[in-house]
């Protein structure tokens, strides 16, 4: 802050205080754009992402006024510093009301009326201090600080200030003592601690202007200090709180998310900020007002703390966030970095391949795997056109018992490439067969020499472990993707039961998302009748209830309505076209509004009848997902 004099002690609690203000003003706007990020769409996050902004606002203003500026600027920032303050009451009035909603108190529409008018009246006290009625012209010597007159209107918003402040901590209280999980109540306890700091940030700026701080310099600016560092504490647990709103991540995905943030954007550009203004002060304090070493120790700490934020980051996450299920995870991870995915395999072939061709001075050679017993090639290295795909098949009949002997198709000799013997197995028993290896012979060579037959068998060895383990590889892959729409379920129905676990956890709707693509897929398949339609759990929904009731009561109607409805807004812009962002639409369009068969909707596509089908999985989600979403959105009317 700016004053005419100052001694060393309150020079220093000064520039101690206001390194503090901006890295609570870079705390908060960072906070705010994790907010926009990640979890915006929950009424929480909205509301805290208004109290973050008006933090930000406080905090910015007050960290840019400097001494050096004209009194014309620091009037004006102190105005624009208002902008916060005024707006602060009702943002935290609109997040208690959100906090009760959230705990299974709706709003009988009395409390919204409420925030709306609290809105109303903080923007009546904007156009107050627009007009400079609110606050009245600059102290520029003023003690403690710089400020603003005060005015009886002043006095008429710290009152008007203070009882939304305490009605939003009564509604906070409210929707603490409806918690009825140990983890919800933590975070309650955690959120309500945190929504002091907003308020405690403010209290300073609401005491200009009194005699008691221009009386108490040091006992001001001390407790200024005091609260900033509160504050930037709390502000920090607050998000911590408010994270959980909204999503529906693993608990351990989300502390780690956030504290990832924090460390990469407000913790390295504070420390960054504060050494540079020790070093920039340090220099005008030896008599240099610019320091050469500024930008130096600017980019030496960020380069530093960012290396350091990516090497310490796996071993945080693992002491403080994974707790008990750290084996589990590690073992995910692991799997993540070493997955086999098919551009590895196809590269490995390619490079096992080129080995054959080069021992066996092949022109040719190929490695097809065998899938539901059909047998298509992976990779084809060499001279294509001696390679015949569509006889392929005939290749595999000749496979015989012994799974080490090679036998001749064609202008190739071909390997067969069995999965590897188990511990239980029959030594009888004759391994299942993964798929094939073909080498492409010169011209006039009968047989393959001792030699040559040990590596090429040694080299087919590979190429099976690259099959067995892309086999096994797919086999968790179906796995996880049969289970991922149970612990989606679950783990949204946990997300909603931390604050709220009876709506939650008795929401029959919620229950049963997994199987709305099925449902709506049996819907569409009846679309123009039948009992697919007709008895179609979907009819339960709000939103085709409604529709109903405007209908004369037909669900069967309604529930075509929305599906038509649905698949309008997976069409796009423009007149209808048979190109690729067409794709998802003309597939429901035809196969299911039309009525044509899948033979000649892929034949208008150009497209194969398996490819047909997962596209239309994909459109038929796409469906679903607008259907759940117009669903979410009449419940929130």
């Amino acid at each position: 802050m700016i004053n005419g004099w100052m001694d060393p002690f309150l020079a220093g609690i000064q520039a101690l205080n206001q390194i503090l203000t901006a890295g609570i003003a870079i705390m908060a706007f960072s906070l705010f754009l994790y907010a926009l990020s990640f979890n915006l769409r929950d009424r929480v996050a909205r509301s805290f992402a208004i109290i973050l902004l008006c933090v930000v606002v406080v905090f910015t203003t007050e960290a840019l006024q400097d001494e050096s500026m004209t009194a014309e600027t620091i009037q004006l920032l102190l105005r624009l510093q208002w902008f916060g303050i005024v707006f602060l009451p009702a943002a935290y009035l609109h997040l208690s009301d959100a906090l009760l909603v959230t705990a299974g108190r709706p709003s009988r529409g009395r409390r919204r009326l409420a925030v709306r008018g609290v809105y109303v009246i903080s923007a009546f006290f904007l156009a107050l201090l627009a007009l400079g009625l609110l606050l009245g012209p600059i102290v520029i010597d003023g003690k403690p600080a710089p400020h603003l007159q005060r005015t009886a209107w002043t006095e008429l918003f710290t009152l008007f200030y203070v009882s939304v402040i305490v009605w939003a901590g009564v509604n906070f209280a409210r929707a603490y003592m409806r918690m009825l999980s140990s983890s919800g109540r933590r975070r309650m306890l955690y959120l309500m601690a945190g929504a002091t700091a907003p308020a405690l940030g403010s209290y300073p700026y609401l005491l200009f202007g009194y005699g008691l701080a221009a009386r108490h310099t040091y006992l001001f600016w001390s407790a200024a200090t005091v609260i900033n560092v509160l504050v930037g504490a709390l502000v920090v647990v607050m998000a911590y709180a408010v994270a959980f709103f909204g999503v529906s991540w693993p608990d351990r995905v989300i502390k780690a998310r956030l504290f990832k943030w924090i460390m990469r954007g407000p913790v390295t550009a504070s420390t960054t900020l504060a050494l540079m203004t020790i070093v920039r002060r340090g220099g005008e304090l030896f008599g240099t007002p610019y320091n050469a070493f500024v930008p130096l120790i600017v980019v030496v700490t960020v380069l530093l703390l960012e290396h350091l934020i990516t090497f310490v980051a796996p071993v945080w996450e693992r002491l403080l966030f994974q707790g008990n299920d750290r084996g589990e995870l590690q073992l995910l991870q692991n799997f993540e970095e070493r997955l086999l995915t098919q551009s590895d395999l196809q590269q490995f072939l390619e490079t096992l391949l080129a080995a054959v061709r080069d021992h066996m001075q092949s022109p040719s050679a190929f490695v097809a795997a065998l899938d539901d017993e059909t047998l298509s090639p992976i990779v084809v290295a060499g001279n294509r056109s001696l390679f015949d795909q569509e006889s392929l098949t005939e290749a595999l009949d000749k496979v015989e018992g012994d799974n080490r002997r090679e036998f001749q198709w064609g202008n190739y000799w071909i390997l067969p490439l069995y999965r590897r013997r188990h511990a239980g197995m029959d030594q009888d028993e004759l391994p299942p067969l993964l798929g094939l290896m073909g080498v492409a012979r010169r011209e006039k060579q009968k047989h393959i020499e001792r030699d040559q037959r040990e590596a090429l068998w040694l080299l087919a060895d590979r190429a099976a472990l690259a099959l067995q383990d892309r086999q096994l590889q797919q086999r968790v892959f179906r796995s996880v993707a049969d289970l991922q729409p149970q612990v989606e379920m679950i783990q949204r129905m946990r997300a909603a039961g931390r604050y709220d676990a009876r709506s939650s956890l008795l929401d029959d709707t919620a229950m049963q998302e997994t199987d709305l693509a099925n449902w709506v897929r049996d819907a569409l398949t009846h679309y123009w009748g039948g009992p697919k339609l007709t008895n179609n759990p979907l009819t339960k929904l709000q939103v085709v209830q409604e529709l109903a009731e405007q209908d004369g009561g037909n669900s069967a109607n309604a529930l075509r309505l929305l599906l038509r409805k649905a698949v309008d807004q997976v069409k796009p812009n423009g007149d209808r076209k048979f190109t690729t962002e067409w794709i998802l639409y003309n597939i429901l369009e035809m196969k299911f509004i039309e009525g044509r068969k899948v033979r000649d909707v892929a034949s208008r596509l150009a497209m194969s009848e398996a490819d047909l089908y997962r596209k239309q999985r994909i459109a038929v989600e796409v469906v679903a997902k607008a259907i759940l979403e117009m669903e979410a959105n009449r419940k929130e009317q």
